[in-house]
């Protein structure tokens, strides 16, 4: 596949689905942990569009998991996410990250992945906030 093949696809999609679409401006949202020094130790990269936040990455640096950070980032986009006017989050997550987390947090198994990518499991959530 092609830039340029790839590109047109994802135009002529793009351009249908906001013709369909009531909601047409997404909002970036990002949350870090930074040392004094600037380096980042934990992160969350997500995006709110209409009543969802949606959770594409949440990474906590290995030498600081289980001391709450990754809760507090969690928090903190949920809080950022609500005063945006959402009132759902989704989010994914390979069986070896983090599923029992986010449990923890009251998400909601929608699905699973069985079998990926070959021998793994690929679990998808959701939570009213």
């Amino acid at each position: 596949v092609s830039d340029e093949d790839r590109s047109e696809i994802f135009q002529e999609l793009l351009k249908y689905n906001l013709s369909k679409i009531e909601e047409k401006n997404p909002k970036d949202l990002g949350i870090y942990l930074e040392t004094p020094n600037g380096r980042k130790i934990a992160g969350l990269v997500g995006e709110t569009f209409g009543k969802w936040l949606t959770v594409k990455y949440l990474w906590v640096d290995e030498s600081h998991r289980g001391t709450g950070i990754g809760s507090q980032l969690l928090m903190a986009a949920e809080k950022t996410a609500a005063e945006r006017g959402c009132k759902y989050v989704f989010l994914d997550t390979f069986g070896f990250q983090a599923p029992q987390f986010y449990e923890k947090h009251g998400y909601q198994e929608v699905f699973v992945l069985q079998e990926y990518p070959v021998t793994g499991t690929r679990h998808y959530y959701t939570k009213r906030i």
